[in-house]
């Protein structure tokens, strides 16, 4: 009796030990976080500066949805707009980080943190934001920036060109000359060189300032005048398209996160993304219209530049493109190619 309830304890001990090793082998072999084996979803966080009502933010959730129904639902994108996730000057280190899978914000917010594709926001006269878009892209493809290695780039798209609106009529640089305008970054030292004073503020302050003669005028695509509501603080839209800025924003991935990927996912993802541009910039430039749309029924007073003034608004604004290439040539960085490359581009999107 004694040796067969011996018999059975061991039994049971044995049992037992069997299961608590089936128990740890089982957890070994459970996927880790992230992983992307057959049937798994993988899910992404993508942090977008924009509020979820604006155009860019709209079309970025598109671009989401279409990776989700063309990967048949193995990705699923979760999209943190406004800067839930991550400030927009905070958006680019987020995804090298990990803090968010995939980010969208714009290069300027960080100067000098992209000495090169600082180059793509001078003031070359982008015509449009589709343009802008076409030639940021293609000039990313073609350098393939050092300061991007960080990242997997998806695709860049770029606003159309920024403009002068005014309380008071500018029709000669002359008339430039003290006005106070609203500027940051590039767009200051833009006003720097027309001879303007920049008083640099956040876009949610520019309306106050407008309205409370803080500021006479501001530097920005027209866009922003239906967008912020800037339209009705105006007077007079400046044609000063000559000397258009643009802003590049970049959609970039966490390069860890990108190379777990499934080939015919990133496969995805590159083909969506090649669709998109396009997408973007046609966004920006429906954005424009509605923004020139807005401040006609406003009857606000749009004021051509002659053919002279746009010559003396370029050469005005010459220094600050030469500034970039100087920079740039002391970080032995092709600043003097892109430059050139952009004009070109430019020019022959303006002969078709």
């Amino acid at each position: 009796m004694k040796a067969t309830r011996a018999v059975e304890r061991g039994a049971a001990w044995c049992l037992t030990v069997a299961m608590i090793i089936g128990t740890l082998g089982l957890s070994g072999c459970k996927p880790k976080e992230g992983a992307t084996g057959p049937g798994q979803t993988i899910t992404l966080t993508y942090s977008i500066f924009f509020p979820p009502t604006h155009i860019q933010c709209i079309t970025a959730t598109n671009w989401a949805h279409e990776i989700e129904k063309r990967t048949q639902g193995r990705v699923k994108i979760n999209i943190f707009p406004a800067g839930s996730l991550t400030k927009a000057d905070q958006c680019y280190e987020g995804v090298v980080n990990g803090v968010s899978d995939l980010g969208m914000s714009c290069f300027a917010y960080t100067r000098g943190r992209f000495p090169l594709m600082e180059g793509l926001d001078l003031p070359v006269g982008y015509p449009n934001g589709m343009t802008a878009t076409r030639i940021a892209n293609a000039m990313v493809e073609k350098y393939k920036p050092e300061e991007l290695k960080g990242v997997q780039v998806l695709y860049l798209h770029a606003h159309g060109p920024g403009i002068l609106a005014s309380k008071k009529p500018v029709r000669t640089l002359a008339e430039v000359k003290g006005l106070k305008v609203r500027a940051t970054g590039l767009s200051k030292m833009i006003c720097d060189a027309l001879g303007a004073t920049a008083v640099a503020m956040a876009q949610p302050e520019t309306y106050e300032a407008l309205q409370k003669g803080v500021v006479e005028a501001t530097l920005c695509p027209i866009e922003t005048l239906k967008g912020w509501k800037q339209g009705e603080a105006i007077q007079y839209v400046i044609d000063s398209s000559a000397i258009g800025y643009t802003t590049a924003m970049f959609v970039v991935m966490n390069k860890d996160k990108w190379s777990q990927l499934p080939a015919d996912i990133q496969k995805v993802f590159t083909e969506v993304s090649q669709e998109w541009k396009a997408k973007h910039g046609e966004a920006w430039d429906q954005a424009d219209k509605e923004g020139r749309e807005f401040v006609t029924q406003l009857k606000r007073e749009f004021i051509p530049l002659s053919a002279a003034e746009q010559e003396n608004w370029k050469t005005a604004v010459k220094p600050v493109l030469d500034a970039f290439v100087k920079q740039a040539k002391e970080k032995n960085l092709p600043g003097e190619a892109l430059v050139k490359d952009i004009q070109a581009e430019i020019s022959k999107a303006g002969s078709k």
